[in-house]
């Protein structure tokens, strides 16, 4: 497990690209997060770059103009591709001596300053694409309290079942209907059981629903039948990206014994376009505790590096925005602020897990962290805990609330580490835009 400061972390340091260094900035010289890009509107390829302020860093440009040298080098060469899947099977040693050549050569002061202006890319003026080709992609289930919430509607009695604290609760995803932040998506379409019904109905999801996420990429991979223990799993994760996997919960309700959601989630999951590493978010990392008298992971799933920095106090936010916002210049309403550091697992213990059985890894996959919500009402992460399983609309304000998504609605996920004595990290956005159904005549 990385976890060591750096120089790359001094929150004193300063770019020579002033929009770096402006208060409030998600991509500081400290952060460096890795996306797929190209210019909007033309013929270019798709091609790997780094945020830094408001422009992108084209990597294959920069290693060409030949300032880095040594495992840097060839880290910013395999960032040249159109997905970050040559960088990611580098492992860790080469992403840490990409991302102290780049803070180094993007200092004020830096010698190649001339030399790098020419590989910068206005964000304003780019598109961007999945950052990586997605193999597989594992949906896990780390909140307590969003599994506590969701459980507590169906079994007021007993709601947590009795393996949650024992073992990370996931299930194998879609990966070819992941999308990147700013799509639009048609409201799914499927067999629903309405109530009161004999037989089910096929037709338009009217309980459409979001789940605030984070996705972890796993960089270099492992091999089949070897676990991969607590010690080096963090070794293996690339970084972490904002995502909502959305969530049809009336066809989910009806589909999803005995083996699980299936229709219901597959239709759609948005990422982030930026991957924040490991590394960037060091200053952040928390202690990994459990409430007393909650049992202790099992061995494989425990290490003392865990337990005193595993977890990470990345801030999150969900906002909602209506047509109706959207057409009078409205920004979207704040539905929920809640943070990371609230997991029930961390990311070691998930690669850990999910290896034990001799699972391999492969560059590019996907995990996501499952909905993570707090432990108060306004922490809570998805509609159907929100609204009280559609009992309690949310307010938004103009007089309009929403109990699940309605055609139009736009939502967008934010994520951020800030503190004193730390240079802000940020996330970007996530934003996904609902559309109405297609019919099936």
């Amino acid at each position: 497990m990385t976890t060591t400061l750096n120089e790359t972390h001094d929150p004193s340091l300063r770019s020579w690209l002033a929009s770096a260094n402006a208060e409030g900035c998600d991509f500081p010289l400290q952060n460096l997060p890795f996306a797929v890009f190209r210019r909007r509107g033309g013929s270019e390829r798709f091609r790997c770059g780094v945020a830094i302020g408001d422009q992108v860093l084209d990597l294959g440009a920069a290693a060409a103009t030949g300032v880095f040298d040594g495992l840097a080098a060839e880290a910013a060469r395999a960032g040249g591709e159109a997905k970050l899947n040559a960088l990611m099977a580098l492992g860790a040693p080469a992403w840490s001596a990409l991302r102290l050549a780049l803070s180094r050569a993007l200092r004020a002061q830096a010698p190649h300053e001339q030399k790098l202006r020419a590989c910068l890319v206005p964000q304003s003026e780019v598109e961007y694409d999945v950052p990586a080709r997605i193999g597989d992609y594992t949906d896990f289930y780390t909140s307590v309290h969003h599994a506590t919430n969701i459980g507590r509607q169906f079994r007021p009695d007993n709601p947590l079942l009795p393996n949650y604290k024992w073992v990370p609760i996931g299930y194998h995803g879609r990966s070819s209907s992941i999308g990147i932040s700013g799509e639009h998506f048609p409201r799914p379409v499927g067999q629903t059981m309405p109530p009161g019904a004999t037989q089910p109905v096929v037709g338009p999801s009217r309980r459409l629903d979001i789940e605030l996420e984070l996705g972890i990429f796993v960089g270099s991979g492992s091999a089949r039948g070897v676990p991969v223990g607590m010690e080096q799993a963090e070794d293996h994760v690339f970084g972490i990206c904002l995502l909502n996997d959305w969530s049809a919960r009336d066809i989910q309700g009806w589909e999803y014994q005995p083996l699980g959601p299936f229709l219901s989630k597959n239709f759609a999951t948005t990422l982030s376009p930026w991957v924040v590493t490991l590394e960037a978010l060091a200053p952040y990392r928390v202690p990994f505790t459990r409430p007393e008298g909650d049992p202790q992971p099992l061995p494989y799933l425990d290490s003392g590096a865990n337990r005193a920095q595993g977890a990470f106090d990345i801030q999150l936010q969900v906002l909602l925005q209506t047509p109706r916002m959207r057409e009078a210049g409205e920004a979207g309403a704040t539905i929920c602020r809640t943070s990371y550091r609230h997991a029930y697992w961390t990311i070691a213990q998930m690669v850990a897990h999910h290896t034990v059985n001799g699972c391999n890894l492969q560059p590019g996959d996907l995990f996501g962290s499952g909905t993570l919500s707090g432990p108060t009402a306004t922490e809570a992460a998805a509609l159907i805990e929100l609204t009280q399983g559609g009992k309690k609309p949310v307010e938004l304000g103009g007089g309009e609330t929403r109990t699940w998504l309605e055609d139009g609605d736009a939502v967008t996920l934010r994520g951020w580490c800030e503190k004193p004595g730390a240079a802000r990290i940020g996330f970007g956005e996530c934003t996904g835009t609902v559309d109405p159904a297609r019919s099936l005549a």
